[in-house]
């Protein structure tokens, strides 16, 4: 069991013109940006993307989930459910959604706060709400996947 090989988890943000992509190290600890895609058509995307998951040897898709601020699912939600059904029909990988609700946000007052102009802003925001979706995602299953060590 000493070699099992390490896996990486990919996050995206899915936009209507552009997907964000981030790949986790390969302990699962942390989230890098990797690229931000202009979206084509469905099958292209789905191309590129299979290509990294093959490329990165990912074992797990993290899809940012637009929900309103209530909670509740509105259309942009539906649209990207819609989409990971055919994703999910086209790349063998599990997909799980992560309450993207604050990632975007998060996303904007970091460059904000860096100081970056509205141009470079807009070229950066969705890779890195893709990181911020799967970092969330990341140190949440950390937390529950390694409960107290001491176990009576």
């Amino acid at each position: 069991m000493g070699n099992k090989k390490k896996m990486r988890t990919m996050g995206l943000d899915i936009g209507s013109q552009t997907i964000g992509v981030a790949i986790s190290d390969e302990l699962g600890i942390t989230a890098q940006g990797l690229k931000t895609l202009k979206r084509r058509s469905m099958e292209d995307d789905l191309k590129e993307i299979a290509i990294m998951v093959g490329q990165f040897e990912i074992e797990k898709i993290v899809v940012g989930l637009p929900k309103n601020m209530n909670g509740t699912l509105g259309k942009q939600a539906e649209i990207v459910l819609r989409w990971i059904e055919i994703l999910t029909d086209k790349i063998p990988v599990p997909v799980v959604t992560w309450d993207e609700r604050l990632s975007t946000v998060g996303a904007s007052r970091i460059l904000l706060e860096a100081d970056l102009s509205r141009r470079k802003r807009k070229k950066v925001i969705d890779k890195l709400a893709a990181v911020l979706i799967l970092q969330g995602y990341l140190d949440q299953s950390r937390k529950s996947n390694h409960g107290p060590l001491i176990q009576k």
